[in-house]
């Protein structure tokens, strides 16, 4: 992946960035061929300033920095998606985004709770729950599911909508291990509900 800043005469190419999580669009800024490098090197957005003639990390002086997720190259090679995750308001003037809308969407919490839980596999923390149930293994993990599924059904029945609701939510996270215990995410559910559709 190599961006081509000759085919602007200034040398700095557009960076659009998108909330890695909530694929809101956060900001945009330029980078030169040195902005690339650097962000590539400390895994934070860094742009160069046109009004300061010089580089920029973003973060540099709020602490609000932008930390790398994945970056990439529009067809023509001369424009950057950058999928980051932010460290507090993007904008200067203390919003999340520069257009001045809220960062979130209603699935963030799933999509960042199934990215935590990915973290716990890998590191296998001694005193994680998350941790705990990998060990044990798939049989462990899916006799959980099915006793959560239970339970929900079973406050499904009753009047009591917080008893229903954290049931669900349970058995919800305990779906999100399964899945990542099997190796998929949810979005490999959600592409064969959108086959599914008529």
């Amino acid at each position: 992946m190599k961006p081509d800043f000759s085919k602007h005469p200034d040398q700095l190419i557009p960076a659009i960035i998108q909330d890695a999580i909530t694929q809101k669009v956060l900001m945009q800024g330029y980078m030169n061929a040195e902005a690339f490098e650097k962000t590539l090197q400390s895994k934070k957005v860094t742009f160069y300033s046109r009004s300061k003639q010089r580089l920029w990390t973003k973060g540099e002086e709020s602490g609000h920095f932008l930390e790398i997720q994945s970056i990439h190259l529009d067809c023509d090679q001369d424009c950057l998606l950058i999928q980051a995750l932010p460290q507090g308001p993007t904008c200067h003037k203390g919003t999340d985004s520069c257009w001045g809308d809220e960062n979130n969407h209603p699935l963030a919490t799933l999509l960042e709770l199934e990215s935590v839980i990915a973290a716990r596999k890998k590191e296998n923390t001694a005193d994680s729950y998350v941790a705990s149930l990998f060990q044990a293994g798939i049989n462990k993990i899916a006799q959980k599911v099915g006793e959560e599924a239970v339970e929900t059904v079973i406050e499904a029945k009753d009047n009591n909508a917080d008893l229903f609701l954290n049931e669900s939510a349970d058995l919800l996270f305990h779906y999100l291990v399964l899945l990542q215990a099997k190796g998929y995410k949810l979005e490999d559910v959600a592409r064969i509900l959108a086959a599914r559709k008529k």
